[in-house]
């Protein structure tokens, strides 16, 4: 997402690159590109205008600084303009309540269902009761769905399958949360493939029988501005408290995710991406701000990792790595938690410099599915001792992994490099070389 944005701003704000001072002339020229790229990524017309005008009034306020490189400030004042345009700060859901009740709505296709599992999981980890509650009645299998998913998650899943009244299905359910303990209830309703009577109707019924203490639209962000002028009909109806905007690792322009803040007042909450459980993540339009820009996302990232890897098992890793002992098991689940964050490429853009210039190259999970293959294709005692491993094994384990013994030359290289970097790295620790950077 946002790769087209993000090139097509750099290349507006290289105007102003070189340049030594800002004037009336070049930043006029500078916003018009801006506009035009927030334009092509489908942003609503009146909010890129909007921006656009802030931006170059602020870049105009500060043509005295001299001093300042002007392109380093434009980019600045942008960055400022678009976390404030997305919200300027991160919002929390309300989950008060005995139970509370947060309530998902949004069209049929938007991710509904997959978002309620992935809320019921973060809420799990933060140590809370949750209960879902399966109100989607008409469209094929979307109970099933949700229960696969609450399995997967270990979080109960309400459902009656013969009932055909969703409202009575919210009631039941709510009630089953209040004599289970539960303290969260998370309700997924229908959705239909566009806004009509039947489906507002039948949530804003559930609505007016549960009281939720919080309602969150989802949003898909594939269909662009289409998406904003949908969770404006929502809101009308429901009064939503947030937005969530799915399949951000999709092809998608970026346009609703800067819009729709400014055109139904509502904050955006969460973004989901992939399929996953754990990718989800809480929205931080300053952080977003600055992705858009090619800025990198290092926060996100870290708060990820924090949340997909295990604490004792990368202590246990640690350990290994201080003794030298670290083996190509371990580093098989280590490429398995990388892969729980994630879209590899969406991780890849987190990282500041480097998202940019990685653009033009195919990232995805299956990337890792070849250097899986080789190491499962290997005996036990080739994984702990990978110097064992001579032609005659190399040529084996290559048939066996449908690989090329140079693959397995590289594979095996690479491996010994980051066992020798590890070694070196204990080394100058223990010798304390390393205290000044602690």
């Amino acid at each position: 997402m946002f790769e087209s944005l993000q090139d097509k701003l750099n290349k507006a704000i290289r105007t102003l690159k070189g340049k030594d001072r800002i004037t009336d002339i070049n930043v006029a020229a500078t916003a018009k590109e801006v506009r035009r790229a927030l334009m092509d990524a489908d942003v609503n017309f009146k909010v890129a205008k909007d921006i656009t005008d802030k931006i170059k009034d602020n870049a105009l306020d500060q043509k005295i600084l001299i001093a300042v490189d002007p392109g380093q400030m434009f980019v600045k004042i942008v960055h400022q303009e678009l976390t404030e345009l997305m919200g300027g700060q991160a919002q929390s859901i309300n989950i008060k309540g005995d139970p509370a009740v947060i309530l998902i709505a949004g069209l049929q296709g938007s991710g509904k269902t997959t978002f309620s599992g992935k809320l019921g999981a973060m809420l799990k980890k933060q140590g809370r009761q949750v209960l879902l509650v399966a109100c989607d009645i008409y469209r094929p299998a979307a109970i099933d769905q949700l229960q696969v998913l609450g399995a997967q998650i270990g979080v109960e899943v309400y459902a009656e399958a013969d009932n055909k009244n969703a409202v009575s299905i919210a009631v039941n359910g709510l009630a089953h949360a209040k004599k289970t303990g539960k303290k969260i209830v998370i309700v997924d309703t229908a959705g239909r493939l566009a806004v009509d009577e039947a489906m507002m109707q039948e949530v804003a019924d559930i609505k007016t029988a549960t009281k939720p203490t919080e309602i969150l639209f989802v949003v898909d962000s594939m269909t662009g501005q289409d998406a904003v002028n949908t969770a404006k009909a929502f809101n009308d109806r429901l009064d939503f408290d947030g937005v969530v905007l799915t399949k951000l690792d999709g092809d998608s322009r970026g346009g609703a995710a800067i819009s729709v803040k400014s055109v139904v007042n509502k904050p955006i909450k969460f973004i989901s991406t992939g399929e996953k459980m754990e990718a989800l993540d809480v929205f931080y339009p300053d952080r977003m701000a600055s992705r858009i820009l090619g800025m990198g996302d290092v926060l996100s990232l870290v708060e990820r990792a924090q949340q997909t890897f295990d604490e004792d098992e990368a202590r246990r890793i640690s350990a290994k790595m201080r003794k030298n002992q670290f083996d190509l098991n371990d580093f098989l689940g280590q490429l398995q938690q990388i892969k729980k964050m994630g879209n590899l490429k969406d991780l890849v853009g987190m990282i500041p410099g480097v998202g940019n210039a990685m653009k033009d190259v195919e990232l995805d999970n299956n990337t890792f599915k070849p250097v899986e293959a080789i190491i499962y294709s290997m005996t036990p005692k080739e994984r702990e001792k990978p110097e064992i491993i001579e032609l005659n094994r190399k040529k084996r384990i290559a048939k066996g992994s449908g690989t090329s013994v140079q693959e397995i030359n590289n594979l095996l290289k690479q491996f010994d490099d980051m066992r020798k970097m590890m070694k070196k790295m204990n080394q100058m620790q223990s010798s304390g070389k390393m205290k000044k950077f602690t």
